[in-house]
């Protein structure tokens, strides 16, 4: 993408320096809670074989928050984390967002709690709620902010804890959310820019998937979600891919939204992708809402599957129904700086 050229109006130079640049990912960092649910123990609460729920949804055990523990507990840990790999300091942030459909309370948002624990004070701060696809929102607005000149430095932090809005007693739904958070900080250039993107709606008028006021719990229509899912989230990768003007065969590591690993399998398959291309993190984690791709993408990066050049595509679906795809352009390190 070249960069824009700027047309003299006599604009002030803050005006002037608003050139678009290309934002990247320049840290990574992810927190899960301690206390981990074996599918064993959900099965027997449920009163259903642990290989009825493996085989449904690949997964073996999730994690879930301690008594009095928050989101924002897990949300500084990971954006701590992602502050070390970046080599910044909380002060420098402009903005932090954090993409959650499990706030710790109604008002204050989390963003502005989870700024002031960092130490970045005076920062721009505020949540992002589209549930599952919350992630790639608050990518899309943390670049929009750097690309526009209006912010240097942003965290974009991604945290859910599933376990407070899950009926465990529900055979449907029981044994697939987790809680987890993962982070990344956006900067100007660097090896992981972000490209091409698309976010989408199409409307859940059967309220397939929905956590109501009155009761707080996840009520899912799993075979009308699995097929929304994975159509929507194949539709936007096809939508990116187009865009860029690349095949998906030109895609190194594609890194979906963690919502079953029977949805995950079925997208490779959609897009004719070798599995081993396709990242299946699900099984000691579950859903964990928002964060699933950032702790995909933090485990694929610790097994050495991200390349340190090459295509990485990220792609999510979430209630509303909401989806999205956003390619990231992996550079030699010696082809940073330039953010054209």
């Amino acid at each position: 993408m070249a960069a824009l050229d700027v047309v003299d109006f006599d604009l002030p130079v803050a005006s002037a320096a608003r050139a678009l640049r290309r934002a990247g990912i320049a840290g990574l960092g992810v927190a899960l809670p301690h206390g981990a649910v074996s599918t064993d123990d959900v099965a027997a609460r449920v009163g259903v074989a642990p290989e009825w729920i493996t085989r449904r949804t690949g997964i073996f055990s999730r994690r879930r928050l301690a008594p009095g523990a928050t989101i924002a507990d897990l949300g500084e840990r990971a954006a701590r984390e992602a502050l070390h790999d970046a080599q910044t300091e909380a002060a420098e942030l402009d903005a932090v967002l954090v993409a959650t459909a499990s706030a710790d309370e109604v008002m204050p948002a989390a963003a502005p709690l989870i700024a002031g624990r960092l130490g970045a004070h005076g920062a721009m701060a505020w949540d992002v709620n589209l549930a599952c696809t919350g992630f790639l929102a608050g990518l899309e607005q943390g670049a929009a902010l750097i690309e526009s000149g209006r912010a240097a430095t942003v965290l974009v932090i991604a945290v859910d804890a599933l376990s407070r809005v899950t009926n465990h007693d529900d055979r449907k739904t029981a044994a697939l959310f987790g809680d987890g958070a993962g982070a990344v900080v956006l900067t100007a250039g660097g090896r992981h820019l972000l490209g091409a993107s698309t976010l989408i709606a199409e409307p859940d008028e059967d309220y397939a998937l929905v956590v109501r006021h009155d009761d707080r719990i996840v009520h899912m229509d799993g075979q009308a979600v699995f097929a929304r899912a994975v159509a929507g989230m194949e539709r936007c990768c096809r939508a990116v891919l187009a865009d860029a003007g690349v095949q998906a065969q030109d895609l190194d590591l594609v890194v979906p939204h963690q919502a079953n690993q029977r949805i995950t399998a079925a997208l490779a398959e959609r897009l004719q992708l070798d599995p081993s291309r396709v990242v299946d993190e699900i099984a000691h984690v579950g859903n964990t809402g928002a964060a699933t791709i950032p702790l995909a993408l933090h485990a694929a990066r610790a097994q050495g599957r991200v390349p340190d050049a090459g295509l990485l595509l990220l792609t999510a679906f979430g209630a509303g129904f909401a989806a999205g795809a956003l390619l990231i352009e992996l550079r030699p390190t010696s082809e940073e700086g330039s953010t054209s």
